[in-house]
């Protein structure tokens, strides 16, 4: 087994000398192996298919997709961006990402050697093996374009190799409509859908039918979403002021936006369908500490984000897997074992968890106890809430103490990095195993990191179905309730749905396009966003609901600091140099909010005012729902020198085409 995975290794090496980051189009890899004489086995496709994994996940001293959640309503980081949330602050950029497709030509220049091979029988090696390799192939090409998408809406798509012939490429920079480019997704994962297995003998490192199933139902809930909330705007083919209008070889374009909507949301529910029947939940307990000072065996669920063997979890469709002996290791329980990792939840957040009896905690008869401590807010709430939001009482273990199980006590919300900005820390993902946490903080740990886990399917087909039918029908009712119940959370969900207040929800996706959405709907959005929390898919959901028009002024809270019981912890547990200074105490540097200025609640973006942009808080410009394109693209593509609008791109609504320019509008 070392053997083989050596080999891998080194093939993935040799094979990255024939990829580059910054490809402008299609323009032909240097050859450094010729393909001809290349890809002639299964060994040879598996090399090359492997080095062009490239999915969010634990690296070294990163955090990978946890970090993605930042700069949301979910999470909140000690340094904010300012150029997401300040109007004007972002800028064009001069080149970068953009129309250069590096991954992208990179399965396109595999298909143009592999396929004729394939359709010939020329490969050695098992044809299903094969066959599964090409699927691989056609998934990351989707996945790459699906990047493309969520980022620029409108893309050019390119299925072969280009000679590196500036007429020829400028011709294939053509943007096609968006929802053109996620019905090409559809049809590359259709393919990979077609040729993949459901179990490899690769395990559940790679890549398999049952996530490119997922992934469909993924891409084209997003792109529904999308047309359905976007409609009417410039942000829209074939919208009032869509720029894509302004170009000669859109004239003929058309779209039937509700048939197209209707269209992805079927495909959205039958292909997440397919992976909620075939896929069983991991288990809960109601045990949210571990007992007997054990790391395993406590809770099934929270031990799934830092298990070390995901082949034994079926709702683990893939997953990266670490060894140290091979130098590939990550530091994610270090960190928040540790300080924190500067990760940290919002109050915001924390305030849409539900009782366990299924009511919001602002319904009289919830039982909710408050906030003036973290216990308080955690009792009796969503299980999701107990597990995975750290409070002073919850249990945290270091081999460097012996093993024995230590109190969180105070937040760390004072340190100069790696802390916990908000007070609400992360405890998602942290392991309890002294391997993994008892060598302090360091690239030591090595259990594995999900990438794709087949609650999302549950998810997705409940929204689609309420979108596509404006009910739910028998099977989303079912997969709701499943993941209310592990959560211990009642699973009478119409009790949920009539005690639910709209004005009192703080929750950004209660809106759509400015204004508020359903009951039944926000609830479908408040599960998605509880369930899947720190894994990445805020943003990009806020996005495609188009939630954040009515973000104006938005303070991001945490903990409730001056209320009473949480100022008493660090007051009792302070050290020199090491206790609260409200924002405005004479002649000293703050390090937390004040109440006069900020309220009880602490402000993690009010604690100074000198060259803070966000001192009034988050404002959301509508320009950023899409990325601008660089400005050495409309330069590589212009047909007549010196002239940007001869070029075949248009900018996307409300950017200008102009190197380190703000937003028009």
């Amino acid at each position: 087994m070392k053997n083989i995975f050596k080999y891998l290794l080194e093939a993935i090496v040799m094979m990255f000398g024939l990829t580059s980051c910054n490809a402008f189009l299609e323009r032909e890899p240097l050859d450094k192996v010729a393909p001809e004489s290349y890809f002639n086995s299964v060994n040879d496709l598996e090399a090359y298919v492997i080095g062009q994994y490239n999915f969010p996940s634990y690296n070294g001293l990163g955090m990978g997709y946890v970090d993605d959640d930042n700069d949301t309503d979910n999470q909140i980081k000690s340094t904010p961006a300012n150029a997401r949330w300040v109007p004007g602050e972002k800028r064009v950029a001069e080149k970068g990402g953009g129309i250069a497709i590096g991954n992208i030509r990179n399965i396109n220049w595999f298909f143009q050697y592999v396929l004729p091979k394939f359709e010939k029988g020329e490969i050695m090696g098992e044809s299903k093996l094969i066959a599964h390799l090409i699927g691989e192939a056609y998934f990351l090409r989707a996945y790459n374009y699906f990047n493309k998408l969520k980022a620029y809406g409108d893309f050019p798509i390119v299925t072969k190799v280009l000679p590196d012939d500036k007429e020829v490429l400028t011709e294939n920079a053509k943007r096609s409509p968006r929802n053109e480019v996620a019905r090409f997704i559809l049809e590359d994962l259709d393919k990979a859908i077609e040729m993949m297995m459901d179990e490899t003998p690769y395990g559940k490192n790679r890549l398999s039918r049952k996530v490119a199933l997922q992934f469909k139902s993924r891409v084209a809930l997003y792109e529904a979403s999308w047309l359905t909330y976007h409609k009417g705007t410039d942000r829209v083919p074939g919208g009032p002021g869509w720029p894509g209008a302004t170009k000669d070889y859109n004239a003929d374009f058309t779209i039937d936006i509700d048939k197209e909507i209707e269209f992805f949301l079927s495909e959205a529910m039958s292909s997440s369908k397919q992976v909620a029947d075939a896929v069983a939940l991991q288990p809960s307990t109601s045990v949210t500490n571990p007992e007997n000072n054990s790391p395993y065996g406590w809770n099934p669920y929270f031990e799934m984000f830092c298990t070390l063997n995901s082949a034994n979890i079926d709702e683990i469709l893939m997953a990266r897997s670490y060894n140290l002996e091979f130098k590939v290791s990550h530091s994610m329980s270090s960190w928040l074992a540790g300080q924190g990792g500067d990760i940290s939840y919002s109050r915001n957040l924390i305030e849409s968890f539900l009782m366990q009896n299924g009511l919001p905690i602002y319904d009289p008869a919830s039982g909710y106890q408050g906030d003036l401590t973290i216990e308080n807010v955690k009792k009796d709430r969503d299980l999701r809430l107990q597990l995975f939001v750290t409070a002073p009482t919850d249990i945290r273990r270091f081999a460097s103490d012996g093993g024995n199980p230590q109190l969180y006590n105070a937040p760390n919300i004072l340190a100069a990095n790696q802390k916990v900005p908000s007070g609400y820390g992360c405890r998602k993902f942290m392991s309890y195993d002294l391997e993994q946490v008892g060598k302090g903080v360091g690239s030591f740990n090595t259990y594995d990191c999900i990438l794709f886990r087949a609650v999302e399917s549950y998810l997705n087909y409940i929204e689609a179905c309420y979108m596509k039918n404006g009910s739910l029908d028998a099977d989303a009712i079912k997969y709701w309730k499943t993941i209310r119940r592990r959560a211990k959370v009642s699973d009478d969900i119409d009790n949920t749905i009539a005690h639910t207040d709209l004005s009192k929800e703080s929750d950004w996706a209660v809106c759509s396009s400015g204004k508020k959405v359903d009951k039944t709907l926000y609830n479908i959005r408040r599960e998605r966003r509880l369930e899947l929390m720190t894994e990445g898919f805020r943003m990009d959901d806020l996005k495609r609901w188009c939630a954040m028009d009515q973000v104006v002024g938005y303070q991001m809270e945490g903990i409730n600091l001056w209320g009473g019981e949480m100022e008493k912890l660090y007051e009792e547990g302070a050290e020199e140099g090491d206790t609260l200074i409200p924002f405005g105490t004479e002649g000293k540097i703050a390090n937390v909010s004040s109440k006069a200025v900020s309220g009880t609640y602490l402000r993690p973006y009010q604690i100074t005012k000198n060259n803070n942009l966000l001192w009034d808080g988050y404002t959301w410009s509508v320009v950023n729902y899409l990325e601008p394109f660089p400005f050495m693209d409309f330069q590589l593509t212009e047909k007549e020198n010196g002239d940007l609008n001869s070029s075949p791109l248009y900018q996307n609504p409300g950017w200008p085409v102009e190197a380190g320019a703000s937003a028009i509008k």
